[in-house]
């Protein structure tokens, strides 16, 4: 595949100290996948680092079983899971609660992603992911991870501003505090650093201590990323993809998202205390391709003992 082999000549090597604090800002990276595209892989052990986080999208539509079969193979590779639990597609608490039970009984799921889902409307009775986490069902679980909007949501705040983005953050907040499983805030991929750094800066300030586990697009086709970013609501991070399109000469060129990395991995080794504790890949142009621009890039450790 001609991406994976694709190599900016031009491009002059990396400072040692960049490239130490980018291998340090990968390491323990995780990465999405759907049923669908996790059938195209033969094995993941062959693209990813022993004991890689791998979520598991539900999209709306996307039959449980096919959930659970996915969850089953990957666990059973050597990959610890975390499903996608949508609150707007989950039509009850009984439908929630044999979601939960399949997990657990037949793939041996212990964390999960909780979200409110990329639907607009609520099919059934939840609509946040605050009323999935208060039901209780997911107590026993090891790790809960809720979402985060470094460039706000307009589905929670069709005014622009982030006033109940970050109420909910605090609630999290104020969860992971009540709760034995390990919490953290993954996040929309998006494309520029410095507005990132801004609001995990601002998180801390308003008092939310969820670590960050900072969404990043991997490498992809530039049209292939703009589709995805306007279906996903990314927001003024999508310049950069635009002024990249107006170029002639890069148009054609895949995007890669290492300035981006290399950007916040500087950040974080000058100032360790940094709220984003982790990488978490959206592969949108394909696995393989996202695996390999992260191995080439120092990506090759497993996820810490303290991200477990």
């Amino acid at each position: 595949m001609a991406l994976l082999n694709f190599r900016r000549k031009e491009t002059p090597a990396e400072p040692a100290g960049a490239k130490a604090a980018v291998e340090a800002f990968l390491k323990g990276y995780s990465i999405e996948v759907m049923p669908r595209t996790a059938e195209k892989v033969e094995s993941f052990r062959d693209l990813l680092p022993k004991g890689t986080r791998v979520y598991i999208a539900h999209i709306d539509g996307t039959p449980i079983e096919d959930m659970v079969a996915t969850a089953r193979r990957i666990n059973a590779e050597g990959f610890p899971v975390m499903p996608h639990f949508p609150a707007r597609i989950i039509r009850d608490r009984a439908t929630l609660a044999d979601w939960i039970d399949r997990y657990r009984g037949e793939a041996d799921v212990k964390q999960g992603l909780i979200l409110a889902g990329g639907v607009s409307h609520a099919e059934g009775e939840f609509d946040s992911s605050m009323q999935l986490l208060e039901t209780g069902l997911f107590d026993g679980f090891e790790r809960l991870h809720v979402a985060g909007h470094p460039e706000g949501n307009k589905d929670i705040d069709p005014d622009g501003s982030d006033r109940m983005v970050m109420e909910a953050a605090r609630w999290k907040t104020a969860f992971a505090e009540r709760t034995d499983a390990k919490m953290a805030m993954a996040t929309q991929f998006c494309f520029e650093a410095r507005p990132v750094i801004d609001w995990v800066n601002r998180l801390n300030a308003e008092g939310v201590s969820l670590p960050v586990h900072i969404g990043v697009a991997g490498p992809a086709k530039l049209q292939t990323l703009i589709k995805f970013a306007i279906a996903c609501g990314v927001g003024p991070s999508l310049k950069v993809l635009q002024k990249r399109a107006m170029d002639v000469t890069k148009l054609l060129l895949p995007y890669e998202p290492t300035d981006f990395v290399s950007e916040l991995a500087a950040h974080k080794a000058a100032n360790p205390g940094f709220g984003i504790e982790s990488v978490h890949f959206f592969p949108l142009g394909g696995i393989k391709t996202n695996a390999t621009w992260a191995i080439e890039h120092g990506g090759k450790s497993a996820v810490p003992a303290a991200q477990s």
